[in-house]
């Protein structure tokens, strides 16, 4: 029990749900527009469920290589991680790691071809910002390019990537991450509040991107509540913000970026009631696993 719960505070365990959520996104959003339909009978929950699996492996290596890329400067600065406190071996996480993305690729491989090929430029990116991108200033834009791409995992369920709305849809969720990446950057330590500012409008500007989305899918599918649950994403997510730039400690911007790694659950939901009708606001569901695991103090979320 003990060595698993190691292995959850390596793999991020807590964030886990919000990797889901990108691919449930894009599910909902396939059922209720073409070219899936909204047949119920005739939708692939078989390769849905290889996509939530390879996502979820996908993730969960990108957090081992981050920790063990970052392996010195968490002696430094957190030296009570797995690695750093010797309760993880570097050979043990890079055979974790590698294993985590094998897994991950073969899960999509039995998904489908399209689904191959975007884990596995998936796995590439992944490597990138972990092993170079994280330490100069495109670790934002390298990080919101994985995101970008777990939500067009979720959307290679049609088998294709030439659905309208697909790329719109990804780059709302990429450009959300990739401001959630540059707030948490220096939240070791006393951040810029200049730098924290511009984080948070990027976050403000994909909140604005998303509003278009009703119009790239069918109208029919959308809920008239999207418009109003997108502007209360802004307020959940803004008030830590908000506290977090006028006070730039790091316990304020930790609380931040915890926030804002939950409401990507939320966003994902959001948006899909933009293209998937209120239904789509069930993704909310993965908020239960996400927030009882935040809740417990062995676990860290950042």
């Amino acid at each position: 029990m003990n060595r698993l719960r190691v292995y959850a505070q390596l793999v991020r365990l807590p964030n886990l749900p919000s990797a889901l959520a990108d691919v449930c996104l894009a599910g909902f959003a396939l059922a209720a527009q073409p070219p899936v339909g909204r047949l119920v009978d005739g939708f692939p929950f078989d390769a849905l469920l290889l996509l939530l699996l390879s996502s979820a492996c996908l993730y969960s290596s990108g957090m081992v290589w981050n920790d063990y890329f970052d392996l010195e400067q968490d002696r430094r600065e957190r030296p009570f991680r797995p690695l750093p406190s010797g309760r993880v071996k570097p050979g043990e996480a890079v055979r974790l790691g590698a294993g985590l993305m094998a897994a991950g690729a073969g899960c999509a491989f039995v998904a489908g071809r399209v689904s191959l090929w975007l884990a596995l430029v998936l796995v590439a990116a992944i490597l990138a910002y972990d092993g170079w991108l994280k330490r100069t200033w495109a670790g934002p834009v390298g990080m919101g390019l994985c995101r970008f791409l777990n939500v067009l995992l979720g959307v290679s369920l049609a088998g294709t990537l030439a659905v309208p709305w697909a790329l719109h849809l990804a780059t709302v969720v990429g450009l959300y991450i990739a401001g959630v990446t540059w707030f948490a950057r220096t939240e070791a330590r006393q951040s810029s509040q200049s730098a924290l500012q511009g984080a948070a409008a990027i976050m403000l500007a994909s909140l604005v991107l998303a509003l278009p989305l009703p119009v790239r899918g069918e109208r029919a599918a959308s809920s008239v509540l999207f418009p109003y649950l997108l502007v209360a994403l802004g307020f959940l997510i803004g008030l830590p913000v908000s506290r977090a730039i006028v006070s730039p400690t790091p316990s304020h911007v930790q609380a931040a970026v915890k926030r804002c790694l939950l409401g990507l659950i939320v966003l994902d939901a959001v948006l899909a009631t933009a293209l998937g009708g209120v239904a789509g606001l069930l993704i909310l569901v993965l908020l239960v696993p996400a927030l009882a695991l935040n809740w417990q103090k062995w676990l860290y979320a950042t």
